[in-house]
């Protein structure tokens, strides 16, 4: 599986580096929302009871995430272009993994917004971000980024494959992506949000990864919160990992 796996993720970051472009395109919308609600809050960080810093330190975290969303809620979009090509059934009738199908693809996505999300952060740099460029902080964030980008690829792939469809896909997708963004802390604080939204974001993984980012990258590093973050982002990856194998393996039986 481990081979298997390997070799279908070199093929598609092979295609993924002749096409860069396809790439960028899942930068724009991060970064201009990096851009324009880094402007446009700017003075919310002024406001009683905001932590400490500027509003585009407070955001940055949550751009992060936001880059994962759009880059790996759309994943299971091109998984279901390949079953409807063939080139999966192709797939199945050789020896290969029927795990490394899915998982060469998942970690394909996870990878792509793992090098969109150091775009983001040089790009917050620029704008006058004070993040903390220690390399342990900043491997400890692509960590998190690594692993949610897996868990909601594995989301999408698995809902390509229990739904069979791409416009219901990309409906759920557009549905998944901004209200778990909102009913976090990614924009304001909890303490600001109304108190149905608080409890919304207990069970929210969004809000953990972003809190998890934030712990590292803010200037007073907290380990125990990045720890509580990174320890439920990853049982999430677990999760949602096996569920998108399991659906694929039962859906070819």
């Amino acid at each position: 599986m481990i081979s298997d796996t390997w070799y279908l993720f070199h093929k598609y970051m092979l295609i993924a580096m002749r096409m860069p472009l396809w790439s960028l395109f899942g930068l724009i919308q991060p970064l201009l929302w990096l851009f324009i609600f880094g402007s446009l809050f700017a003075n919310f960080a002024e406001l009683p009871g905001f932590p400490g810093g500027s509003y585009i330190d407070y955001f940055l975290p949550g751009v992060l995430i936001m880059t994962v969303l759009f880059g790996s809620s759309w994943s299971g979009v091109s998984l279901l272009r390949e079953i409807s090509s063939g080139t999966v059934d192709k797939m199945l009738v050789s020896p290969a993994s029927r795990s490394s199908i899915v998982l060469s693809r998942v970690l394909h996505s996870a990878v792509q917004v793992v090098a969109q999300a150091l775009i983001v952060l040089a790009a917050a740099e620029l704008m006058g971000a004070s993040t903390s460029w220690n390399p342990l902080h900043i491997l400890s964030s692509l960590a998190v980024v690594l692993c949610l980008g897996i868990a909601f690829a594995s989301v999408s792939n698995g809902l390509a494959i229990v739904l069979q469809r791409e416009e219901p896909l990309v409906v759920m997708g557009n549905m998944m992506t901004l209200p778990l963004m909102f009913f976090s802390s990614a924009m304001v604080p909890q303490a600001f949000m109304p108190q149905w939204i608080q409890s919304a974001a207990v069970v929210n993984p969004i809000q953990y990864a972003v809190e998890a980012v934030r712990a590292v990258l803010s200037g007073e590093t907290n380990w125990e919160a990045f720890s509580t973050g990174f320890g439920i982002t990853f049982a999430f990856m677990v999760i949602t990992t096996y569920w998108a194998i399991s659906a694929f393996t039962s859906s070819q039986e």
